[in-house]
This record gives C-alpha cells, structure tokens and sequence, in this order.
C-alpha cells in the first residue's frame, strides 16, 4: 500500500480568495468612509467648542483608522497563509 500526498487538498481555496478579499474589501471601503465622517464631526465639533463630540469624533477616527489598517493587512496576511499552505 502506497501512501501519496493529496496535491487536490486546497481545491476550493480561489472561491475563499475571492470571498475573503470580497469582506476585506468591504470593510476597508466602511472603514475610509467612517474616517472621513468621523474627521468631519470632529472638525465642526472643534469648531464650535463641543468637547464631547471633538471627543467621539477622535476617537472615530483613530479606531476607523484602525480598521483600515487591519483590513489591509489581512489581505496580506490571507494572501501568505494561502501561498504557505500550497507549499505543502
């Protein structure tokens, strides 16, 4: 009895690529727009010396920021643990 290592073990892996990128993109496209409304508000909060919301509105954007980092980064990361697994 012969063993052979299974070469066909990852055969859906271009519909998870394409699935995963689909929801990394997404969240990326959310994440910029929050940034952009969260910069907004904490520009007319400042401006109208409202520390609460100049408070929230920072904190939007740092944690949208955030998120855009992350989803960045996870398109890489997917990108490597697919490429790592086909190595074997």
């Amino acid at each position: 009895m012969d063993v052979f290592p299974d070469f066909d073990g990852l055969g859906g892996i271009g519909d998870l690529k394409v699935v995963i990128g689909a929801m990394l993109t997404i969240i990326l496209v959310v994440a910029v727009l929050m940034v952009i409304v969260s910069a907004i508000l904490w520009a007319i909060a400042s401006s109208t010396g409202n520390p609460g919301l100049v408070s929230k509105g920072r904190t939007g954007v740092f944690v949208a920021a955030g998120a855009a980092a992350l989803a960045g980064g996870g398109v890489a990361w997917l990108n490597w643990l697919i490429s790592l697994g086909g190595q074997f």
